[in-house]
């Protein structure tokens, strides 16, 4: 469902103010400086399709600036594709000047100083999504910034249309579709970035595997939550699910067994455990994600070859008796969800 703000109801003396707030929430901060020959006008209606931020905006905006205080209190980098439906703009970041003409397709990056000048009311389409998500350098995302991409370039004959549809009927897709939508925004959007630098889109070996660890301690901080998924990772990363798998195509796992796995682990090394107390085995099911015991009574015995209280009748056993536990029973990890 959209998110529309407009000026049209608001006082006239304050309608710059609501405007720039409106603004700030709903694409980055920026500051707004308006004509000051009519009374400010301006509507902009936002939707989200996974970790992307859809946004069509009108304005009578002369200049909006992104300045580099404003910047500094973002928490979050993005790059942004914008579509000049009406009117005309000229983007100024890192000194470079892009004249951007109704149709074309413009680059810019909210993690640095820039500024839009419009000689007209205007009109236009605003995508944003997270830097990490495109799996592009830095360098790669400041050298880009600045592309203009006409109407009749062969990319931009491909994904402008693309691109002006998808803005138009966002808000009618459902949570699943929006999130393969999400993932096709993102692998265009890196390849017009890689575009304007003319390298294929790459992400570092540092930077990829400073991912793959937060990913993991994210996972293990939140085994508990049954709601815990490659969706609900990728959320949290600020990501496409796409890119979480393709992140983890090196790791020997998919999220999905990984999260599964991490679960058993901590299940049988707390059935193992001799105490005063001792928790049934649906206790242990449920403080680990597990919702249904029954799934949870087949994965055990798919990955260790017992069932959870055989396991756990077998390891007590075994270390209240002081010898070493017999050849059925197998390590904490399980082998059998550790691949694929």
């Amino acid at each position: 469902m959209s998110v529309v703000l407009t000026t049209a109801s608001v006082p006239d003396q304050d309608k710059l103010a609501y405007w720039c707030d409106a603004v700030g929430r709903e694409l980055v901060p920026m500051t707004v400086t308006p004509r000051s020959d009519r009374p400010f006008s301006g509507r902009i209606a936002t939707d989200r399709l996974g970790c992307v931020r859809v946004s069509t905006m009108q304005a009578d905006a002369k200049r909006i600036s992104r300045t580099p205080e404003l910047v500094a209190r973002s928490p979050e980098a993005l790059v942004a594709v914008g579509i000049q439906v009406s009117g005309s703009a000229t983007l100024i970041q890192d000194g470079r000047r892009s004249d951007v003409s109704e149709g074309d397709l413009v680059v810019y990056d909210t993690a640095r100083p820039y500024s839009f000048d419009y000689p007209e009311r205007f009109s236009t389409h605003v995508f944003q999504l997270p830097h990490r998500a495109l799996g592009v350098t830095d360098a790669g995302i400041r050298q880009a910034a600045g592309t203009v991409i006409g109407p009749g370039n062969g990319f931009g004959a491909v994904l402008r249309p693309f691109l002006s549809t998808l803005a138009g009927s966002a808000h009618s897709y459902s949570g699943a579709v929006g999130d393969k939508l999400a993932d096709s925004v993102i692998d265009l959007v890196a390849t017009l970035v890689a575009e304007g630098t003319r390298r294929v889109p790459v992400h570092t070996d540092t930077s990829r595997s400073d991912l793959v660890r937060r990913v993991r301690t994210h996972i293990d901080r939140r085994l508990g939550d049954p709601a815990l998924s490659p969706e609900a990772v990728a959320k949290a990363h600020h990501i496409s699910v796409r890119y979480l798998h393709r992140l983890f195509e090196g790791e020997g796992i998919t999220i999905g067994r990984l999260i599964q796995q991490r679960r058993l682990e901590e299940c049988a090394r707390e059935l193992a455990r001799r105490g005063r107390t001792v928790p049934t085995v649906s206790a242990v099911a449920q403080r680990w994600g597990f919702v249904s015991p029954a799934h949870f009574s087949r994965a055990f015995r798919t990955a260790y070859g017992l069932s959870p209280r055989e396991w756990r009748s077998l390891r007590t056993s075994a270390e209240g008796s002081g010898a070493p536990g017999p050849d059925i029973l197998p390590a904490v990890a399980p082998p059998a969800v550790a691949h694929g």
